[in-house]
């Protein structure tokens, strides 16, 4: 199995770190507002990540954070008169509900910034005690320039930055590319510490969390694309810097999202609401929309993208139900194992989804073909089924009662002896009971 690596820009053979266990940090929301579509985009990617690893039998354990505290929380708070925690509470409730709309496994861990206070002001002292950081004024602020590689999984040269572009300016800095490990604040929720009350800054967050759930070098790191500079980044120097290792052995990164061939962007308003998309396609569709692209590559959402992936969810949802409705009529089951060689080759190439998708789309054009012929249903219906699994998308299959099971049968018979009145009773009663 291949997977991509930001950090050499190649794929490279995944071995994990530790025997037969896998461990996956994703970053998470700041949870200031709603989430928009791109908020939603890693969390699929990473799920199906997750998912394909449990599949091939790895014991993997997955994190992904909150960060509860952040100016723009504040901001929110005080625009609204609530407290930063109503703000925090609201939004990761909302997140979490997008989540479970879109039928993401449940992972092991959700850590908050707010549980990890004393370890993040710890852990800047610590980065202080070693030289690697400095406070003025009550800010906290780390030295880049004494990480030899820095910059090398963005593909940066510190000589390269550009003032007031990726990089903040601020004349209390050593150097430019210096960044925030602790910011003072004047108001708004704050936390005392040695340099005075203020509150962490983002990019400690998740090195400290990740520490303190594995405690060593995890496997997978991943994160949208816009992650890698600075975030990313300024990650891996502070775990070289007091952890001694490089965060993470493979680093993943998801594509860009494009609205109608235009990044999307809050600043020119061309973002969309996970919440209103899931409310009118469903999370089926829009997973459908994510993976029928590859994971690095830019997504382009567009009226035209959603119909064609809610018309592939309405062709696997039918052709399952049809499928599955006839074999519990002959009495068949789905039971056994199934081999699905061909679409773990493409998931070994580095998660090819798009390809996945293609074989899914010949598989049930072959299942159509043997609900009519008496073909090997059984069989293509379970490999399907398998492949949604590992896509995780869901479908309500019925399970029929002995009663919906005689009806279904005297249906078929009408139909076949073209006793057409009673044939459309039958099916109206059907429908009544969700079976057709």
């Amino acid at each position: 199995m291949k997977i991509f690596n930001s950090l050499t820009n190649k794929k490279e053979e995944f071995k994990p770190l530790n025997g037969n266990e896998v461990t996956m940090y994703v970053c998470g929301p700041t949870v200031y507002n709603y989430a928009h579509i791109g908020n939603m985009y890693p969390v699929v990617a990473f799920d199906v990540v997750y998912r394909y690893l449990k599949h091939l039998g790895y014991n993997v354990k997955m994190a992904s954070n909150f960060t509860d505290v952040n100016p723009k929380i504040t901001k929110v708070a005080i625009e609204n008169d609530i407290t930063e925690r109503e703000v925090a509470n609201r939004f990761t409730k909302a997140f979490m509900e997008n989540v479970e709309a879109l039928n993401c496994l449940p992972i092991d861990y959700r850590p908050t910034v707010l549980e990890n206070i004393d370890e993040l002001i710890l852990f800047v002292g610590k980065l202080i005690d070693e030289g690697y950081a400095y406070e003025k004024d009550g800010d906290v602020y780390f030295r880049s320039n004494k990480i030899e590689d820095y910059g090398s999984l963005s593909n940066q040269k510190t000589e390269d930055l550009e003032l007031g572009s990726r990089v903040d300016v601020d004349d209390k800095k050593e150097n430019p590319e210096d960044f925030v490990l602790w910011r003072k604040t004047d108001g708004g929720e704050q936390f005392d510490s040695p340099w005075g009350k203020g509150i962490p800054g983002w990019h400690t967050e998740c090195v400290v969390m990740i520490d303190n759930i594995f405690h060593k070098k995890i496997d997978i790191h991943g994160g949208g694309i816009d992650l890698i500079f600075p975030h990313h980044e300024n990650e891996r120097a502070q775990s070289e810097a007091i952890l001694g290792h490089d965060l993470s052995n493979f680093w993943m990164h998801n594509g860009h999202i494009n609205i109608n061939n235009e990044k999307m962007s809050k600043s020119i308003g061309n973002y969309l609401w996970a919440k209103d998309l899931l409310k009118e396609y469903g999370g089926n569709t829009i997973r459908i929309m994510f993976l029928k692209t590859h994971y690095r590559q830019p997504l382009n959402i567009s009226d035209e993208v959603l119909e064609e992936a809610k018309t592939i969810n309405d062709k696997i949802a039918n052709t399952l139900k049809s499928a599955v409705l006839k074999l519990q009529v002959e009495d068949e089951d789905l039971s056994g194992e199934i081999e699905i060689s061909d679409v773990e080759e493409e998931m070994n190439d580095d998660f090819n989804t798009p390809n996945v998708f293609t074989i899914l789309m010949g598989l049930l054009k072959d299942l159509n073909k043997a609900i009519k012929s008496d073909g090997d249903i059984a069989m293509l219906a379970k490999k399907i089924i398998k492949i949604t699994n590992i896509l995780g998308l869901k479908y309500d299959l019925k399970k029929l009662t002995d009663e919906e099971k005689d009806l279904y049968k005297k249906w078929l018979y009408f139909r076949t002896v073209k006793d057409f009145e009673e044939a459309d009773k039958l099916r109206e009663i059907l429908i009544s009971k969700g079976v057709l």
